[in-house]
């Protein structure tokens, strides 16, 4: 029985860090997400994706994330969408990405709920720092 809790006790450092590498983009195009999902699959995250707001709601109601990347291009989100979201989950860190680099529309919910905005196309380096940075803020 004691050799049983010690291999679970071994366990939950390892099944904790897989948890922290899940990784969840919302965007309505498959195609425009296969390159960012790879991009985070060759760096050892397990990513998905899901297509909707309604799939987000339902995906992280179902599971923990590291973060959430909202591709805001092809999902209309609003502040009061964001505000709800980071309400509804506190410890998740959500970031948007966007052609534009200026959103004066989610200026509220930039400033008080958004952890990071990147520029399509996505910089390697400025996601993974992205990606630390959160990581950090975790310990």
């Amino acid at each position: 029985m004691l050799s049983q809790t010690v291999q679970n006790v071994d366990l939950a450092p390892k099944v904790f860090e897989i948890m922290q590498k899940d990784i969840l983009l919302m965007d309505a195009d498959p195609m425009g997400s296969a390159g960012l999902l790879a991009l985070l699959s060759g760096q050892g995250y397990a990513a998905q994706r899901v297509g909707s707001l309604a799939e987000l709601r339902h995906t992280l109601a179902e599971e923990k994330f590291m973060a959430v990347f909202m591709d805001i291009d092809s999902v209309a989100v609003d502040n009061r969408v964001i505000r709800e979201l980071d309400a509804d989950y506190p410890t998740t860190p959500f970031l948007c990405i966007s052609r534009d680099r200026v959103h004066p529309e989610l200026k509220d919910a930039i400033r008080n709920h958004i952890y990071a905005c990147l520029t399509k196309p996505v910089d390697m380096d400025e996601l993974f720092y992205w990606l630390k940075c959160i990581r950090a803020d975790d310990d």
